[in-house]
């Protein structure tokens, strides 16, 4: 009897070292390259990090480690001007890449079938975001589309609905925070909404805030000395000072410049006569205004509330005009 008790504890020990790893290792293989380097990378902030190095032997390569849930990463070989993209999860992975760069290959991977078969729809017209996250609400990978590529294309309501249809498995995924914390600077800058305060130098060094402009419409212009578009818009802003003309309404300019001789020779060369302000290094402005592009141009009231967005050309005279009278 004792023998059958040590002989069934042996077996459980046995069937335990058996048991799954903790952490992943990736098998991979770079078709047509035998040596070299591959290296693997983690995606945080829109930006891939070498995170490990391995060696390619007759072609093939192997990555051993462990995260904490399944998330996106790069592969790259020393020929690669960028990553090629899937998710590592704990488990055993095979992987092959093509040495161009094209293609990636991930066997018996859910989450990578889902990745891999959107790669290139998402970039399509008229792609319905909802339905994959309706189809996959528990999928990292379909969340992880949501966040990246259509946080500031879905209309504000669209973007919480389909949010609200992510699986709450994902609370702690690190694409649904950041979703999270997009929507809720999104809600921050919408119409009816008070204006984010700012406080920056002006051409003389002289500290401005928007807060100083209460009692005044004003059209808030985000802009750069070497964005032509931004500066396609400046005959309009001059058309629209000109028509708002002793009625209470001026025009801000916010750049992110990096070099202020520029900054201050486009002002001069536009006849950009209105105050200019300039973002130091380093500074959230256009984050906190959830601003993709520029130029970016608001108009704010004389209360500090958001009364437009994103005008161009004419609307630069016919919004305001429905609001100053």
């Amino acid at each position: 009897m004792k023998r059958l008790v040590a002989t069934a504890l042996v077996a459980l020990m046995l069937a335990s070292c058996q048991e799954a790893p903790k952490g992943y290792v990736i098998n991979g293989e770079v078709t047509g390259r035998t040596e070299g380097k591959v290296y693997l990378k983690s995606f945080r902030n829109k930006m891939f990090f070498d995170v490990d190095t391995a060696e390619l032997k007759e072609g093939k390569f192997t990555f051993k480690g462990e995260v904490d849930q399944p998330l996106l990463f790069g592969l790259a070989t020393e020929d690669m001007n960028y990553p090629v993209q899937f998710f590592v999860e704990n488990t055993n992975m095979d992987v092959r890449i093509s040495n161009d760069g094209e293609t990636i290959t991930v066997r018996n991977s859910p989450v990578n079938t889902i990745f891999q078969e959107n790669a290139e729809k998402v970039f399509e017209e008229g792609y319905d975001i909802d339905s994959l996250i309706t189809k996959y609400p528990a999928s990292p990978a379909a969340a992880f589309y949501l966040y990246r590529y259509f946080t500031y294309q879905l209309p504000l309501d669209e973007l919480k609905a389909t949010r609200a249809k992510i699986s709450s498995e994902l609370a702690g995924c690190p694409y649904v925070k950041d979703l999270d914390g997009i929507i809720k600077q999104l809600e921050n800058v919408q119409i009816g909404k008070v204006a984010p305060e700012f406080s920056l130098p002006d051409t003389a060094g002289v500290s401005v805030s928007l807060s100083d402009f209460r009692g005044k419409y004003v059209i808030v212009d985000f802009w750069d000395s070497y964005c032509h578009w931004c500066r396609e818009e400046t005959p309009w802003l001059r058309k629209a000072l000109e028509a708002f003309k002793g009625k209470n309404f001026t025009i801000l300019g916010v750049s992110d410049d990096r070099k202020k001789e520029l900054w201050l020779a486009a002002i001069k060369e536009d006849h950009s006569n209105w105050d200019h302000l300039l973002l130091p290094p380093k500074t959230d402005i256009f984050t906190t205004y959830c601003i993709k592009g520029i130029p970016h141009l608001i108009l704010v009231g004389p209360d500090g509330k958001i009364l437009a967005k994103e005008m161009r050309h004419e609307e630069l005279t016919d919004v305001p005009a429905k609001f100053i009278k």
